[in-house]
């Protein structure tokens, strides 16, 4: 992309034909320059099969086309028309319950049905082929928020040979998933079933299972076969255009079922829909925009947010006043070069007609939120050019992956309160509130662009993964892990000889036992002379090379180790046994940083986040935000700096969500 595109989804097929033009006037007054169309919208261009009709669509191509806006095309096949129902029963997805869905909602297909892939992409190839030609289209948009395993024969039959291609051998598989527990073992491939609520998975969908090989075998599976029709369409589109980007958006929290690392290297460019809920803290927002932007490790698109309310939260208040812009720009700030908004006009009915946008249902310009929202276009006008393309790098490196997400949450037994995204933001978080760049990595990125790799609850190590550990670390690196880390490989068996299973090593500890602390009991740690809370597991560590830096207080193993050091090669490497409340954790990285030599881009930062960007031909630019009700003061770094997105000096105060985008 040329532009910094400032825009998002556009639904004219829900208006009369007479009002788009006033629409196109309302967002040039806010600087929108973009439109993204088309999504849901295959009942109206294949009313029956075959039978294509883009009449109305090439009305508001050439609207918006000859209104000079950027366009993102939708390719319309998350949301299958009635008919498809009717005629190909098999589309429907089959639920975790086991239940064939019908006509209605969006994302209930079946991945491997052939009528939908057929389907699919005899629309995308007539799409494609019409509106090759046209360069307002900026960026196809395929599908949308890709989600929804299904459990029915053609996806049961597909797995079957995904197991066979993958092992082999039934005497391998039985070895993996150790079918001998229970009198699993698998004789015919055709034995084989889906691991849903009736058979050996039960719970929540993706918490508890009875054989997690096979569980966690199909959730990649599933997240493959998604991927594969994603790769489908765009194979398609690139026939006809191999010009403009091919992406799909990521959508909201990691979404469990959708392995994103595996996906990158299909996108063009990474594309995401944040919709953080009211009471999350502001680091987590942060958290996931740096995981988007590390999956290619390049600028990301903001493909949807929302002006004011959310329609699906339980509560969904207004965002006070600055707090739509500082939350836009904290995603640029992270790494984004677009802000889009779900929806440019407020729709009158169905289940999102309560969700905020640019046009509200009042259709007046003079409301709070669209002053806003014109501001805010305004400064992205001016500084968009500037900011585009520019890039973060960070010296830390947290690792996120897949494949441990679903192994660690399927663990059964010690507590019940697994949760690996909290788990993984107790660690991100004390690189934010010191704003330090950080980038969220998977355990395929290349670890020696790192000065510190920080790995929380690193339960499946699959194979070769310890090398590179060991590797890294003996050659200078800075390694963190923590309890319920090195426990299994990838087929989540247990290594034997003690936790954590092969990053003994690098850690120079064994775990003998971990003992679960339950609801209203706290475990206290003594760190560098003082008392800190600690919960939800405790690890008996037996120091073997590792010096102790921090030992229980209390329970039946006061004085044994809670923190461990080891010097490994040039490096060194940590291991924190236990869950340790923010204070706590604060103490000890106020240490490793220190003895990583990793730098704050600010040291007075007045409860400011602070991140920087750097153009391609060096110029920095800092983004500093106050995402809060009070205001700050600017760090004295900053005093004369110019902030671009007004072309005035810095203010020496930042007001309630405040922000200043700041270069010398």
């Amino acid at each position: 992309m040329n532009t910094f595109l400032y825009g998002g989804d556009y639904n004219p097929d829900q208006w009369p034909e007479d009002t788009w033009s006033k629409d196109i006037q309302v967002f040039k007054k806010a600087d929108i320059n973009s439109a993204t169309i088309n999504i849901f919208s295959w009942a109206l261009l294949e009313p029956e099969e075959g039978k294509y009709d883009f009449s109305e669509l090439d009305k508001v191509v050439k609207k918006l086309s000859d209104a000079n806006f950027d366009i993102v095309i939708g390719t319309s096949t998350a949301a299958m028309p009635a008919w498809m129902f009717k005629k190909y029963p098999d589309v429907a997805r089959v639920d975790y319950q086991g239940r064939r869905h019908v006509f209605g909602q969006r994302y209930n297909f079946c991945p491997n049905s052939k009528n939908y892939q057929r389907l699919a992409g005899n629309l995308v190839e007539e799409l494609a082929k019409h509106y090759q030609n046209n360069p307002n289209i900026v960026v196809w948009h395929v599908n949308n928020e890709y989600g929804g395993n299904c459990y029915c024969e053609n996806c049961q039959h597909e797995f079957r040979k995904w197991l066979k291609d993958k092992y082999q051998t039934l005497d391998a598989l039985n070895k993996a998933w150790n079918m001998n527990v229970w009198s699993h073992t698998i004789y015919d491939w055709d034995e084989i079933v889906v691991s849903n609520e009736l058979g050996d998975a039960w719970g929540p969908e993706g918490s508890e299972t009875i054989v997690a090989g096979l569980s966690i075998d199909y959730l990649r599976f599933q997240s493959e076969s998604l991927q594969n029709l994603f790769k489908m369409e765009k194979q398609i589109i690139k026939k006809h255009d191999s010009e403009a980007p091919v992406t799909t958006n990521f959508h909201s929290l990691p979404n469990k079922m959708i392995d994103y690392q595996k996906w990158a290297k299909d996108q063009d460019i990474i594309s995401y829909d944040s919709y953080h809920t009211y009471d999350a803290p502001t680091y987590k927002p942060a958290f996931l925009y740096n995981l988007m932007r590390s999956l290619k490790h390049q600028p990301f698109m903001l493909m949807e947010s929302a002006p004011s309310q959310v329609n699906w939260q339980p509560y969904s208040p207004l965002k006070r006043p600055g707090q739509m812009a500082a939350t836009e720009l904290q995603a640029v700030a992270h790494g984004a070069d677009t802000v889009q908004f779900f929806q440019l006009k407020q729709a009158v009915g169905g289940s999102e007609k309560f969700h905020s946008a640019v046009i509200a249902h009042s259709q007046r310009t003079d409301t709070r939120v669209f002053k806003e929202l014109v501001d805010l276009g305004h400064k992205l006008k001016r500084a968009g050019s500037t900011i585009l393309g520019s890039t973060i790098n960070a010296k830390v490196g947290i690792v996120f992956d897949w494949s441990n997400f679903w192994s660690y949450e399927y663990v059964d037994g010690i507590s019940q309160d697994m949760d690996y995204v909290d788990s993984i933001l107790d660690y991100y978080r004390q690189f934010y509130e010191r704003n330090i760049p950080t980038d969220i990595i998977s355990v395929d990125d290349d670890f020696s662009k790192y000065d510190l790799i920080v790995a929380p609850v690193l339960y499946m190590v699959k194979d070769g993964l310890a090398e590179k550990i060991n590797n890294y670390v003996e050659c200078g690196g800075n390694f963190v892990t923590t309890y319920m880390s090195g426990m299994v490989d990838s087929t989540d068996n247990v290594y034997l000889g003690g936790y954590p299973g092969p990053l003994k090593n690098v850690t120079g500890i064994w775990v003998e036992e971990s003992d679960a602390v339950v609801p209203g009991h706290t475990t206290t740690v003594s760190l560098k002379g003082k008392d800190y809370k600690a919960g939800f597991v405790c690890d008996l560590i037996h120091p073997e090379q590792a010096k102790v830096l921090a030992e229980y207080s209390n329970e039946f193993y006061a004085g044994t180790p809670a923190i461990t050091e080891n010097k490994y090669g040039q490096g060194k490497a940590w291991y924190v046994g236990t869950r340790l409340d923010h204070t706590g954790l604060t103490q000890l990285f106020n240490h490793i940083v220190l003895e990583s030599n990793i730098e704050s881009l600010v040291c007075d930062g007045d409860k400011l986040e602070v991140t920087k960007r750097v153009t391609q031909d060096g110029q920095e630019l800092y983004f500093v935000l106050n995402m809060s009700n009070e205001v700050r003061n600017l760090p004295q770094k900053f005093i004369g700096y110019q902030d671009i997105l007004t072309d005035k000096k810095a203010s020496d105060k930042l007001e309630r969500w405040g922000v200043q985008v700041l270069t010398k």
